[in-house]
């Protein structure tokens, strides 16, 4: 069976790694890919969004099966152009249709959908450029800090959280009537500041029935110690050690069964992956975001860990059969640290020469933003790669990462040298 994959960061590296371990698969062939997906695939150069140019590529290279990594494509309704294309429609497409993926697509829909399910997330209320004032009266009846949303996809930087009700004001105001974010924040969501500590459930459904992933946590400032700005990433652990059993039987019983109930009640038929954004408060889950698919890097350290054929799970999503296959997860701990481009995430250069590549196995090298060029791998993006390790413990796991990073270099090279510094003993 051929598969297709569409995106070119860490998280389709990690898939494009674990499918490759299938018996059932044949070829794999990512679009557009990286230095990573290269050696162990076959990249094709066209855009996950340019949905005439996949359609001709499915065709010529008779894949079976299509698996959506980043958002933008599922918001933009490559499954339903599948299901609407007589050549494409019994093609599988592992990632949501429109309907399931305004889940990420809508702040103010995810929001409706959490309140009308009864599932625990922030108070909210949704204000546009016609209700500006309205906004701003609202902002004065909570508490610091203020939390503003834009509603819309606006590449993982439309969240402020900020301490100063003149700030959040004038922020607001920049979102809605300039067009901070675009057309993304033309409606804003402004909530209530959740407290407790961030971690993320994934799950893999089949419209029916689910599999509950193992969890993880990511970190997403660029500075040691959680300072700085945000980025899309730096590191990830996984598992985290304080969702125990008992918390996460909550979330279950809390989040994931009244979410997959409540697609079905709105008969939204979703096959995929949902991101489960979380806040642990004291033991109690509260629901900060979905996203539609798997997260970037906490792919890089969730599947790793898996331990059940890939390609048979995607096989029980496409046939509503999830409930039947086999899911086993190792006890081991996964770390990873992303190197960076200097400068990210604002201006950096690409085109920098890595070395040591070779010297990397004791760690699982997952490419991000990198390309061959001239038979050598360079840089190519902000975030270049996601250094796994897996051990015992996260300090071994870590150390392991750490060894590696080491014996890689390339110019301007940066990395976070703490994560899971609140994690560690």
């Amino acid at each position: 069976m051929n598969i297709l994959i569409l995106g070119s960061g860490g998280r389709e590296h990690a898939f494009t790694h674990k499918l490759v371990q299938s018996k059932k698969v044949s070829q794999i062939f990512v679009a557009p890919g990286n230095a990573g997906t290269q050696k162990i695939a076959t990249n094709i150069n066209i855009s996950p969004t340019d949905f005439e140019a996949i359609k001709n590529a499915v065709l010529q290279h008779q894949i079976s099966m299509v698996i959506v990594g980043p958002e933008a494509p599922l918001v933009l309704g490559v499954h339903d152009f599948f299901l609407a294309d007589e050549a494409l429609r019994n093609i599988p497409v592992i990632g949501p249709k429109k309907d399931g993926a305004i889940l990420e697509g809508s702040k103010d829909f995810s929001k409706e959908f959490m309140i009308k399910h009864g599932i625990p997330t922030a108070k909210y209320k949704s204000f546009t450029q016609e209700s500006l004032e309205e906004g701003k009266l609202f902002l004065e009846t909570l508490t610091p800090p203020y939390v503003l949303k834009a509603d819309g996809l606006a590449a993982g930087k439309g969240v402020l959280i900020l301490d100063a009700l003149d700030e959040a004001k004038a922020e607001l105001e920049e979102m809605v009537s300039n067009q901070k974010f675009g057309n993304a924040s033309s409606t804003v969501v402004i909530e209530e500041f959740l407290k407790g500590i961030e971690l993320s459930v994934f799950v893999l459904t089949d419209g029916k029935s689910y599999k509950i992933l193992p969890s993880a946590k990511d970190y997403k400032r660029i500075g040691e110690g959680d300072q700085g700005l945000n980025t899309g990433g730096m590191g990830a652990i996984s598992p985290v050690p304080f969702a125990d059993d008992i918390f996460l039987d909550k979330v279950e019983a809390l989040v994931v069964k009244p979410t997959i109930e409540g697609l079905q009640k709105d008969g939204i038929d979703y096959r995929g992956f949902i991101f489960i954004g979380l806040m642990n408060d004291n033991g109690n889950p509260s629901v900060v975001e979905y996203n539609v698919r798997m997260g970037d890097p906490e792919t890089e350290v969730v599947l790793p860990r898996i331990q059940s054929d890939l390609f048979d799970l995607f096989d029980g999503v496409a046939n509503q059969s999830l409930h039947e296959k086999e899911f086993s997860v190792t006890d081991n701990i996964a770390t990873t640290v992303m190197l960076v481009s200097g400068g990210y995430p604002e201006a950096y250069t690409k085109g920098a020469i890595i070395s040591g590549l070779e010297n990397t196995e004791e760690s699982i090298v997952f490419h991000a933003g990198t390309k061959i060029k001239n038979d050598t791998v360079v840089t190519n993006g902000g975030r270049v790669m996601a250094i796994t390790s897996l051990a015992h413990s996260i300090q071994d796991a870590l150390d392991l990462s750490y060894k590696t990073i080491d014996r890689i270099h390339f110019e301007k090279m940066n990395y976070r040298k703490d994560i899971g510094f609140d994690l560690v003993d």
